[in-house]
């Protein structure tokens, strides 16, 4: 065991954890977040993804001890009252149907606006290969995370975690 302060959504979260345990085992069952979901456990389904020091990562390989010192924005940290325009995209376009892998989605859409805030299809496409969505919404979440793009141009800062 070995103790680590992580700044998780801009606040402080004192853990003693193993170092090797992987960071969406903590973020869930350590800091109570549960809107991080597990579902491979071998970061190739994305629903684990979160931001390090804004970047999006798999959280489910990511072990703590790797990640003392850097900044860690999950699904929860994103606005207090789901107004990031990810967000609301989300809702306008009628993304999810289960919903189980939606706030890896959003956490890869925020990531990729943040890097090219006029993504074209491809880019998209590339963006979010690594998010598998079981239910098949990739359409409709193409046509919101253009839509975020447009509200995003419109006023910047309110993609700003």
């Amino acid at each position: 065991m070995a103790s680590f302060t992580l700044s998780i959504n801009n606040q402080p979260h004192a853990v003693d954890v193993d170092p090797q345990m992987p960071l969406l085992w903590v973020i869930r069952d350590v800091a109570g977040l549960t809107g991080t979901k597990f579902g491979c456990g071998m970061a190739q389904c994305g629903a684990c993804t979160i931001h390090l020091d804004g970047t999006a990562v798999r959280s489910c390989v990511l072990p703590v001890s790797a990640v003392a010192g850097k900044k860690i924005t999950t699904i929860e940290g994103l606005s207090p009252d789901r107004s990031h325009p990810v967000q609301k995209a989300w809702v306008e376009h009628q993304v999810p149907q289960c919903g189980y892998c939606q706030s890896g989605q959003i956490m890869s859409a925020v990531a990729l606006l943040k890097g090219n805030p006029k993504p074209t299809d491809p880019d998209i496409d590339a963006a979010m290969q690594g998010n598998i969505c079981r239910c098949g919404t990739y359409p409709r979440i193409r046509k919101a995370i253009h839509s975020a793009a447009s509200a995003l141009a419109s006023n910047p800062k309110t993609g700003q975690p």
